[in-house]
């Protein structure tokens, strides 16, 4: 027996009212497994991919691609079979890359996935230097999982990937380099913005027009809210991160042997502020009119930049994290922020934003708060420079650190002091300083 379900537009968060269709993955007449991805979905804060929350075939799409509706909205219907032990099977476990679900797609030889690859997976297998055509695909329909990528790594089959070997493209667009060292940088060459056919002519000169998608809304949002409702004051401090250079020469390989994650000066950074906050509290607050709130959790905001926008995932309780744990943390929300798998729980609850601007080079920002908080702090690139020690002239390792501040929180007095301790904080990491 067959009937027809619809799939709804799920509440992913409470602050959630609507999202829009950014495109569908599955067509009418396309078959679907429990919890495949249907469509891409984007929000005020996040994209994030929909799961079917039943087995069966796609028979008609409600809402199309651009579109944008509230929350429990059906977005499509799927004809399923009743009585199918199948989907009963399916309705009461999730179906991961290794279920028998999986395995019975393999072993029929349906291998109509085989060559969608996601991000995730094509951004793995080039930093293994694996082609992706010689990894066996457990997923549905023969499609390539980061579990494959990372077994077929264990296995010694990729530490030699043979010189002639074409990796496999991702789109035409984008063009995968090496991943940088602070892990919170692109890991591909900048996206040309996709543009109309049409374009407007004015005065002689073609135009191109670009739809503002719901993230960059948000965005122009809350930037002109906080540059419009917060005063903003700005102050700089010169810091010699001499040893801590030498501290990470000494400890990043061991450290990515052990963790399978680059060590970044930022998680050296993230301890200094945070210790520096614990000493002054009030830089963890916000205005509410009539009193400053001071949080007593001490939750980081991370700048995140992607090709189409920036993102500020959140280091919840940082403060309870060793360095080598706010590494980890670090390396995976800029991993998922790069990959878009961020989701709107990552987003909410910071207390304080760090951005480690030098990561391209910069050597002074004057960032713009993140509105609500009343404070943000931008780490710029490290640089050899000659500096007077003693009287006498050193070739020593300097970085900036830039904060914006709200003064109706924050005045110099305070803000000076706590740049002092955080700069106190990062000259104090010598080789005995301890990760864990």
């Amino acid at each position: 027996m067959k009937s027809v379900k619809e799939i709804v537009i799920p509440q992913l968060a409470e602050s959630l009212v609507s999202a829009t269709i950014d495109k569908w993955l599955k067509q009418p007449g396309d078959r679907i497994e429990m919890y495949e991805p249907i469509c891409e979905l984007i929000t005020d804060k996040v994209s994030a991919e929909l799961p079917s929350t039943i087995a069966g075939t796609l028979v008609e799409i409600l809402v199309g691609n651009g579109e944008t509706v509230p929350v429990g909205t059906p977005v499509c219907r799927v004809e399923t079979e009743v009585a199918s032990s199948e989907a009963a099977q399916a309705s009461n476990a999730p179906i991961g890359p290794s279920t028998s679900v999986n395995a019975d797609a393999a072993d029929d030889g349906d291998k109509s996935m085989r060559n969608r690859f996601s991000p995730a997976v094509q951004q793995l297998a080039a930093e293994h230097g694996i082609r992706l055509a010689d990894v066996p695909g457990t997923g549905l329909g023969g499609r390539i999982t980061r579990k494959d990528i990372l077994a077929y790594v264990a296995s010694g089959a990729g530490q030699a990937p043979a010189p002639a070997a074409k990796p496999v493209a991702p789109p035409p667009s984008a063009t995968v380099s090496e991943v940088r060292s602070s892990g919170l940088h692109l890991t591909e060459s900048p996206r040309t913005p996709t543009v109309p056919s049409q374009s407007a002519s004015i005065s002689g000169r073609g135009e191109d027009f670009i739809d503002v998608s719901p993230i960059r809304s948000a965005i122009a949002r809350n930037t002109m809210l906080s540059v419009n409702e917060i005063p903003h004051g700005w102050m700089m401090i010169e810091v010699d991160v001499t040893n801590l250079v030498q501290l990470r020469n000494k400890v990043k390989d061991e450290f990515m042997k052990r963790e399978g994650i680059n060590l970044t000066y930022l998680a050296f950074v993230l301890k200094a502020v945070v210790n520096a906050l614990k000493d002054f509290p009030i830089m963890n607050s916000m205005w509410a009119v009539d009193k400053i709130i001071v949080k007593r959790d001490i939750n980081i905001s991370l700048a995140v930049g992607t090709e189409e926008s920036v993102a500020t995932p959140v280091i919840k309780n940082a403060d309870h994290k060793t360095i080598a744990g706010l590494a980890r943390e670090i390396d995976d929300l800029a991993r998922r922020g790069r990959e878009g798998k961020l989701t709107l729980s990552d987003m909410q609850g910071g207390t304080f934003t760090v951005n480690n601007t030098g990561s391209f080079g910069s050597i002074i920002t004057n960032p713009i708060i993140n509105y609500p908080q009343a404070a943000i702090l931008t780490f710029e690139s490290i640089v050899k420079r000659p500096v007077v020690i003693n009287d006498m002239i050193a070739i020593r390792s300097m970085a900036n650190m830039c904060l914006s501040l709200d003064h109706r929180v924050l005045d110099g007095v305070i803000c000076g002091r706590f740049l002092q301790r955080v700069k106190d904080n990062l000259e104090s990491f010598n080789q005995e300083t301890k990760l864990y």
